[in-house]
Formats: structure tokens, sequence, C-alpha cells
């Protein structure tokens, strides 16, 4: 014998119900029904505990940004500047020769803010008081690998095999999305892909939901986003229900196909979003001054504002997790240019979108949060004069910062003399992690999903948050 639909008793007590008296409170009842059972799984569900934060920008910056070049100067580096050492590991491990020479900063530094937080020279707008004083900069961070992709995928994942849920796809499966009506986590990247591609923002084993979406750099940002001149919405929708009904009873004859009710709510996200989205990414209508502030005036600074602007409009709209890739921190060689080049175009753009948010009154509830994969070490082999001196990888030591969110502004943590290693408040990637679940109040060992035989989460297998961020 068939068995009966699990529902079916829900739908008879909803019509003893109904049947009660067709009044306004009824017919109120019956909307509130129908919104359960159109509700899709990333419909919004409640934190663990009070959260601090809503809603997260990762601004990331692929290649490993040098910590000792950006946010943490060591005087001590300007006393050993190439001065040559012997490293063995490097001989093992068939790397080089060995032969390594350390390598002082080539830019200036100085404390700014009421904070005293340490910035280079090339960072003007970020120096600002207004952004200063919201920033906390956190040297205790330390990865475990020295390879892009794993480090990459470690940090993006917490696994640096790749195959896991993004922390985006975390955050959505245990909030929901706010805004139903667009993607819960949206990836933005310059050009081209981090190395990793994909998988950097994958949803691994969690329902295919939570995936980021990625919005393209050139052209279209969505593929198919407009439908063809000559079809109605009112052709798309009678289109959609057709093949909802197909795919719906082939649902109910095979469950275990998860992957179709993943498809059939990505159809009706997608039919929703050619409404909601040309609205969000025209950034026509924003005013010049506005423009101005994000850099869009400027060719260098242009790509990375656009895409910070669309952040904070993509946070106004309910997205929950977002993230902006930024490529060319990779500076084995000429470290004085290319640095140079990379600060000029993400200061400007990231210091407006920190004001931005703090101006709409959005930031309190908005974690911005800036990172690369690893840090730089303190010297490198010299290769071409010292003009084109350059920094290797570094697990041991990085820098990332935070804004809004809960957390505190100032600096947290610190490296050795030299800025080889993490030496106060030091903690792996997977505590950074168990931090940005707590502050969108999120527990990480609550925070689990059941596979390949076991419950797993974000951290892997446990961490700690760091109290010392925390607001």
């Amino acid at each position: 014998m068939k068995r009966p639909p699990l529902h079916t008793a829900s739908f008879r007590r909803r019509d003893f119900l109904y049947g009660l008296g067709a009044s306004l409170g009824s017919v109120a009842f019956s909307d509130l029904i129908a919104r359960a059972e159109n509700a899709g799984p990333l419909a919004p569900r409640e934190p663990h505990h009070e959260p601090k934060a809503k809603a997260v920008i990762m601004l990331f910056m692929e290649g490993g940004p040098s910590h000792l070049d950006t946010f943490d100067p060591k005087p001590k580096l300007a006393d050993l500047h190439l001065k040559g050492f012997f490293n063995a590991d490097d001989k093992l491990s068939g790397m080089g020769s060995g032969a390594r020479f350390y390598v002082k900063s080539p830019y200036t530094f100085r404390k700014v803010g009421k904070n005293g937080v340490s910035m280079s020279e090339h960072f003007r707008h970020m120096a600002e008081p207004a952004v200063a004083d919201e920033l906390c900069v956190y040297h205790g961070c330390q990865a475990e690998s020295v390879s892009h992709p794993t480090a990459l995928y470690h940090m993006n994942t917490g696994n640096r095999f790749g195959g896991d849920p993004a922390v985006g796809a975390w955050a959505n499966y245990g909030l929901g999305s706010i805004n139903q009506d667009l993607p819960g986590y949206v990836v933005m990247s310059e050009l081209a892909d981090p190395q990793g591609g994909s998988g950097n923002w994958s949803n691994g084993f969690l329902p295919a939901h939570y995936q980021g979406t990625q919005l393209r750099s050139e052209g279209s940002p969505i593929l198919d986003l407009a439908p063809p001149a000559w079809k109605t919405r009112e052709h798309q929708r009678s289109n959609l229900n057709i093949l909802k009904k197909l795919n719906q009873s082939h649902l109910e004859n095979h469950p275990q196909h998860r992957d179709l009710a993943a498809r059939m709510e990505n159809y009706e996200l997608a039919y929703r979003m050619q409404m909601e989205v040309p609205g969000i990414l025209d950034i026509g209508k924003e005013s010049k001054k506005t423009r101005e502030l994000y850099g869009l005036d400027d060719k260098e600074t242009e790509p990375f504002g656009r895409k910070c602007l669309l952040a904070r409009r993509l946070v106004e709209k309910g997205v929950r997790f977002i993230q902006i890739f930024s490529g060319g921190w990779d500076s084995h060689d000429f470290i004085k240019r290319a640095h140079r080049q990379r600060i000029y175009s993400i200061d400007k753009p990231i210091a407006a979108l920190i004001r931005d948010l703090r101006q709409r009154d959005l930031l309190d509830e908005t974690l911005v949060m800036w990172t690369g994969e690893f840090g730089r070490t303190p010297d490198n082999n010299r290769r071409g004069g010292e003009v084109a001196l350059g920094r290797d990888h570094n697990a041991n030591a990085m820098a990332m910062f935070f804004a809004g969110g809960g957390t505190r502004p100032g600096q947290v943590g610190a490296t050795d003399e030299i800025g080889n290693a993490a030496a106060e408040v030091a903690h792996p990637i997977r505590d950074v992690h168990v931090t940005l679940l707590h502050l969108l109040g999120l527990d990480d060992n609550k925070l689990t999903y059941f596979h390949g035989g076991r419950y797993k989460q974000l951290s892997q297998f446990g961490g700690q948050v760091i109290k010392e961020i925390i607001g």
C-alpha cells in the first residue's frame, strides 16, 4: 500500500482551522500557512545566540599580501637588510640553494587614528581617522600551507584540499538568507578567478542551494539574466509551473535525489532575480559624489571600487555573505612597485565602503574582513639586484583586519621582531572561522552537517573564539 504523504495531516489541520470561520483571521492564517509551505531552504533561521553581525563582506587579497609592507613594520629589518644567511630547509626541500637575504620594507610607516594602528605610507584614505578608528588589525593568525591553492582552500573552506563548504555556504546554511529574491552568498573577482576556482565558494557536501553565486566581471554579471524579448513574465511563469509539476512528481518517487530539489529552487530564484538583480547592479543612478567616493573615476581604482559599491548595495538588500577577490599580491620580485600599485587600487574603495556603511547605519551589523591566504617572509632570494627584491610565502605570520560587525577597534596580537612568526595572541585559521561564525550568532560546534558517516563542521574538529577581537 502506498504510504500517504507526510504533509497530509497538516492539510487536514489547516482545513479544520479554516472552517472555524471565514474571517480576516482565517485569511491571514491561510496566508501564513502558504508562506510556510513555500519557504525555501534559504528561509531565515534563528541564530544560536544573539548575533553582533547580520552580514559579512570578505575582501580577499589573493596571492598573499605582505604584512611587513602593509600593517606590520619591523625596524629590525633595516639593520639586517641584505645580510645573508643559509636556510637548510630550502636546500632539503629542493626549493633553492638555501642562501637567503633579509629584506627591509621599501615603505615608511606611521601610526594612524586614536588607536595608533600602524599603516604603510601608501594607505592614504584608510589612514583617515574616520576609517582608521573603525579597524581591528589582527597580527596573530597562522596558516598551515604555503601553496596558493591549498592555502586559499584552507582560508575559504577550512580544508586545505578542497571539497568542503565555503565559509559563506556555512553562514547561509546556519542562518538562511534575508532576501529570498537574491542569492544568500555572492562572489566577485577581478577578471581572473583565484587559484582553485569555484572550489573557493563551493557548497561542498551541503545541499547545492548554499553554493556562492559568482557575478562575472565582464559582460552580463549573470548569464541569461534578461529573458528574450519575445518571452513575457507570464510565459516564463507558465513554463516554470509545468516544469515544477514534472520535477515534483519525480522527486516524490525519488526523494533521495537532493540535487533535484536544489535545482527546482534555483529555477524559482532565477525567476525572482530577473526582477531584483538588474536594479541592484545598475550603479548609473548613483550620485557623482558616491562614484567619486569609491574611485569610479580612476581606471586603477574603478574595478575594485565598483565591486565594493555593489557589495554595499547587496548588503542593503539582505545578501548574507559577499566575497571580493583582488589578485596580484604574490610579490616574489619588485615588491616595492607591485604592492604600491595593489595598495593604491584598494585603498580608496575600502575606505569608501567603511565610510558608506557607517553613514547608512549598516557597519555595526556588517562585518568587513580583509585577508589573504598567508603572509610573506622577512627575507627572500636576491634576484636581479636590490630594486627587484621581493618576499617568499609565509604561513607563520600574516595580517588581517576587521571593521564593524561587533569587532573591537585597535591592534590585536603581534609578530616577532622581524615579522617571521606570530608571537602574541597566535591562533590558527580555524579560530578565525569560529570567531566569524560567533559574530554572526552561530556556534561552530552546533553548526554541523552529517556527511561521510559523521557530523562535520567548518573548523573541522573544533576551535575557539578569539575574544580579543570582539568588542
